[in-house]
């Protein structure tokens, strides 16, 4: 291939990366501006910042636990539905190696919605049931079962403290999850966390908000009692 061929290949990529950059811009733009328009609508404070902070401080919960470059971004703030919350994207990486030696790494993104809880109280998770649970439960790792055979099907619950568990999922709890679908939610210290294993979505925030805030408001009144 000649010279000129080659300029014209160089000047072909440039020309793709310029107008990839530009539209990815476009779309953050149109992302974040619509992200304030709906937090505007909620009552909530936005942020579209990268925060590190912020996924340090919730780094106890289990699937913000992991990989690397983490941080938290385009953050929502307030009360809703009497209750204060925060909403956001998580960011974290992972990296793997090919059979030459090449490094390639991958991008995952989270939609985090928490509200606090009066604590501490012990960690707790409640998650779709699924095929790895099975095979923890098949080596020891046995979720807490309850009167409802559809729930227990339906969903893994786990924690230390059973009467916890028991006390968070009472029946008006449990059917109220059963109604819900792919609801992923970790309790722990102050905090109660509903997440989605992907990037945050604006049609959802509010729906995701209320889904937590509901359950929150589910939970007898001896759990709202402050622990010293």
């Amino acid at each position: 291939m000649d010279s000129n061929g080659i300029s014209l290949i160089v000047m072909t990529i440039v020309v793709i990366f310029l107008v990839s950059w530009i539209v990815a811009g476009w779309l953050e733009a149109r992302r974040r501006e619509a992200f304030r328009t709906l937090a505007g609508e909620l009552g909530l404070t936005y942020s579209p910042d990268r925060d590190r902070s912020l996924a340090e401080r919730y780094s106890f919960l289990n699937l913000l636990d992991q990989g690397e470059n983490r941080y938290a971004q385009h953050i929502f703030t307030g009360m809703y539905d009497g209750l204060p919350v925060t909403a956001f994207e998580y960011h974290y990486e992972t990296s793997s190696r090919s059979s030459k030696g090449g490094r390639t790494v991958h991008h995952h993104y989270l939609s985090v919605f928490l509200t606090a809880v009066p604590g501490p109280v012990p960690e707790m998770t409640i998650r779709p049931e699924g095929f790895f649970s099975k095979i923890a439960q098949a080596f020891g790792y046995d979720d807490i079962d309850f009167e409802s055979a559809e729930f227990s099907r339906e969903y893994c619950v786990r924690s230390r403290d059973k009467r916890f568990a028991y006390d968070v999922c009472h029946p008006a709890a449990i059917e109220f999850l059963l109604r819900c679908s792919g609801v992923d939610i970790e309790i722990e210290g102050y905090e109660m966390a509903f997440i989605k294993e992907y990037g945050l979505q604006r049609l959802e925030v509010a729906g995701n908000l209320a889904l937590l805030t509901r359950f929150r408001h589910l939970w007898p009144a001896h759990l709202n009692e402050i622990r010293a």
